[in-house]
């Protein structure tokens, strides 16, 4: 395994390991971010379940990006979650950033769901 996969998973354990002594009450906002897309859920990890998902593959943003790989991308998936979430009675959740740096294309789908009404 590579250095930078091992920073990677450690990065991972060290952030879940946190956020599970504070999520008992709270579902969990999990990003993914892969090179081309980047896919949010929020997971209710008392009955392991995914509630919510939102991701740059949604038929409802496919048609609005030009681009699925980038901060605006981001943003839309960030405000689409929000809007999910909020539809469906959701509003404090903990925000799971994994393994990945809080810059970028992460930082701005937490910073567009906490605009479409999420608190975290």
């Amino acid at each position: 395994m590579s250095q930078a996969k091992v920073l990677f998973e450690r990065r991972k354990r060290r952030t879940r390991f946190k956020l599970a002594q504070v999520s008992s009450e709270k579902p969990r906002l999990s990003v993914f971010r892969s090179k081309n897309h980047i896919y949010a859920q929020i997971i209710d990890d008392q009955v392991h379940h995914t509630l919510i998902t939102a991701s740059t593959l949604d038929k409802d943003l496919k048609d609005k990006l030009k681009a699925t790989s980038n901060i605006a991308a981001a943003e839309e998936v960030g405000k689409l979650v929000a809007k999910r979430a909020v539809k469906a009675g959701i509003k404090n959740v903990v925000f799971d950033r994994g393994g990945y740096l809080y810059h970028g294309r992460v930082k701005a789908l937490a910073d567009a769901a906490r605009g479409g009404g999420l608190t975290f």
